[in-house]
């Protein structure tokens, strides 16, 4: 039966007994003659004492070994080429399964009296100040012995440890590790990210998405920074696997491939959603919101039946000059349902002057457009786009200005500058060698796209068009579940698309939640990261709705972070365990009866008492070093984990800087068009870089 309370935090005594065993094997091998043993028995007598030895002596390593991992914190990095992929799991680095054996260790880690054993050691501590005085002395040779102090090696016990800060008994409670991988059926469920500023969210999206790449799902990330390093990281990574890669950047529109956030959508009402979902709509801002939505949507059913395709261009052109647009869907509508009508508007028009002049002073219109209204009213004409027409257009037109003034500023900043070229992309330009881009182009391709939204240079803009292409997206996903992918052509099958949305409290929606709730069973794999999830009610504006977005994420992985309520978004999960502790007590009494030989008893006992605690608590998050995680996977089982870093330093051919990423994708799309030369391009499905 094994003791209850495992006690590693103590001398290595089996030493003693180690060496006491290996110099009694000694003596029997060399058989002095005072040993009356027989040789043969003292040589077997010898190997036995030899084997306890060792026997001792590993367990003498394990006390060492455990008290030394938990002030150790090494360097975990991987080189690109070396990052492991597998059709089956997802790797997320190294780690090991956290128990209620590791829950006891780290409380008794944490104990006063065992502090000695997990905060550097006075030689440690002494040779860093050493460091830190002479660390401008002039003296080459102590520059060396500096240097020598500093050097990650082997027989270095007390070289710096890494600037990554927290705890390092979290991870030292277990010196034996293991590769910590998911299934990959997990990834529909979804996956959230939580960890404070510079604590390797980033580098844990950069783990995850050169497996997708390298797998041969769809990747699409979104980074509303604009990280360089993750985006030639996605190039290096998409080329080396020979898939097409596109790049969105508001804040480098040269090497940008184009995109129009309502330009593809399965119902018209598509354009109107995303157009007005930027808008505020707490309050009495909701009215103005839904005004502005059926604004959008007669806009959008009139220049869809014309045959024009809506941008943002298009949709501010016509919410400032409706009247245009009118007039000449009126005149296309009148045209097929009723022939020569223009001379009966002619005549009206002479007939009811002054009527029509007083008309077109009170509403701010043409009078020939109110003749045409009037026309379609007095002849009891029906059009479902026309009514909607003549409802805009009798409004009285500062009337209706203040009705649609929240929509103006947005649609300025969506069509001023180099932007404007980008969202509203002329499809005829064949001047234009930047490709265009539609998301079921991009499935269909199998492509890799990183999506830079520039947030810190405008942060509405980047909201803008996040959740315009989140809501693209879902309805993308709407079309998969009824036709599947390549509907009408011969489809190359269902495929995956991983979608990383890096700060997503910045684009999170109500087009988002659909997307997280109900587009698994279209291939969709969320990962969302963001630093808090006070961020996320922030952004929503409810506390209920956004823990109905955090409910759809069943795998969640949290970094350290610096508030309780986003630890407790993965502590709630856990269960409380039993945790062992020893009592000492101790009991003396005296006798006065003379008559009683004892004149005093006493008596000491270890008493062992259980106490539950919480399997892990928030404080064990907020000091988590950096680049390591818990994670909630699979059914729910706690794993504790080291992410990666990429190391590119043997790599070739890395570019150094987005520019320079950019001259090698201009130099490859030059070859390509080159190789292609004389081929027929369809715009809006340029092969991307």
């Amino acid at each position: 039966m094994s003791y209850p309370i495992e006690n590693r935090l103590r001398p290595p005594v089996e030493l003693i007994s180690a060496a006491t065993l290996f110099v009694g094997s000694a003596v029997m091998a060399a058989g002095p003659p005072w040993i009356p043993v027989e040789p043969e028995l003292a040589g077997g007598m010898s190997l036995a004492l030899l084997v306890a030895s060792a026997w001792r002596a590993s367990q003498a390593w394990e006390i060492i070994r455990y008290q030394g991992n938990l002030r150790l914190l090494k360097r975990y990095s991987l080189k690109s080429s070396d990052i492991p992929w597998s059709n089956e799991v997802l790797f997320l680095g190294m780690g090991f399964r956290w128990t209620a054996l590791h829950t006891r260790r780290l409380n008794d880690a944490m104990q006063p009296r065992n502090r000695r054993y997990i905060e550097p050691s006075w030689l440690y501590r002494t040779l860093r100040r050493f460091e830190r005085h002479y660390e401008h002395h002039p003296n080459p040779s102590i520059q060396r012995l500096r240097a020598l102090m500093r050097r990650e090696a082997w027989w270095n016990r007390w070289a710096p440890l890494p600037d990554i800060g927290g705890n390092p008994a979290l991870h030292g409670v277990e010196p034996n590790e293991e590769a910590v991988v998911m299934p990959l059926s997990g990834r529909v469920g979804h996956t959230l990210v939580l960890g404070t500023t510079r604590v390797g969210k980033t580098r844990l999206a950069e783990l995850l998405i050169t497996q997708d790449i390298r797998r041969g799902d769809v990747v699409i990330a979104f980074d509303p920074k604009g990280d360089a390093d993750l985006l030639i990281r996605m190039y290096v990574e998409a080329r080396r696997a020979g898939r097409t890669f596109y790049v969105f950047h508001l804040g480098f529109p040269h090497i940008s491939a184009r995109y129009n956030p309502i330009g593809a959508f399965s119902r018209i009402t598509e354009v109107a959603t995303r157009t007005a979902e930027p808008l505020p709509s707490e309050g009495n801002s909701a009215a103005f919101k839904e005004f502005v939505w059926r604004f959008v949507n007669v806009l959008a059913k009139a220049m869809t039946t014309l045959g024009e395709r809506p941008d943002f261009q298009s949709i501010y052109a016509y919410a400032v000059d409706t009247e245009s647009l009118a007039v000449r869907y009126f005149t296309w509508w009148l045209d097929r349902i009723r022939p020569g009508w223009q001379a009966e508007v002619t005549e009206l028009e002479s007939a009811q002057a002054k009527l029509l002049n007083e008309a077109s002073k009170k509403s701010g219109r043409s009078l020939r457009t109110m003749a045409i209204m009037g026309f379609i009213r007095d002849n009891e004409l029906r059009d479902p786009v026309a009514d909607a027409m003549r409802s805009v257009l009798s409004n009285d037109r500062t009337y209706f200005e203040k009705l649609v003034s929240s929509l103006y500023p947005l649609l300025e900043k969506l069509t001023t500058g180099k932007i404007a070229d980008l969202i509203s992309p002329d499809y005829a330009n064949l001047d234009d060698h930047r490709p265009i881009i539609d998301w079921m182009g991009v499935i269909n391709q199998g492509a890799v796209v990183y999506i830079g939204l520039d947030a810190l240079s405008d942060h509405e803009v980047a909201s803008a068009i996040g959740t315009a292409m989140f809501a693209d997206l879902t309805s993308v996903a709407g079309q998969i579940y009824k036709f599947g992918i390549g509907a009408g052509q011969l489809s190359p099958g269902k495929r995956k698309l991983a979608l990383h949305v890096d700060e997503f409290n910045e684009l999170v929606g109500d087009s988002f939640v659909p997307m997280v709730n109900k587009a698994g069973g279209a291939g969709y794999q969320v990962t969302a990261y963001t630093q808090t999830w006070h961020d996320v009610e922030a952004k929503v504006g409810d506390a209920a709705k956004a823990m109905q977005i955090g409910g759809n994420f069943n795998t969640r992985i949290v970094l350290r972070v610096e508030n309780t309520e986003t630890a407790e978004i993965l502590t709630e999960k856990l269960p409380e365990v039993e945790v062992p502790s020893i009592q000492v007590a101790s009991m003396a009494s005296d006798s006065n009866d003379p008559t009683d030989f004892a004149e005093f008893q006493s008596r000491n006992e270890d008493r062992i008492t259980i106490e539950r605690l919480p399997m892990l608590t928030p404080a064990d998050l907020v000091q988590l070093p950096k680049g390591q995680a818990f994670a909630l996977i699979d059914g729910g089982q706690l794993w504790k984990i080291r992410i990666p870093l990429a190391d590119s330093l043997d790599e070739l051919d890395v570019p150094t800087d987005i520019e320079d990423m950019a001259h090698q994708m201009r130099t490859q799309s030059a070859a390509r068009e080159t190789a292609s030369q004389g081929e027929l391009t369809v715009p809006g499905k340029g092969s991307g870089w």
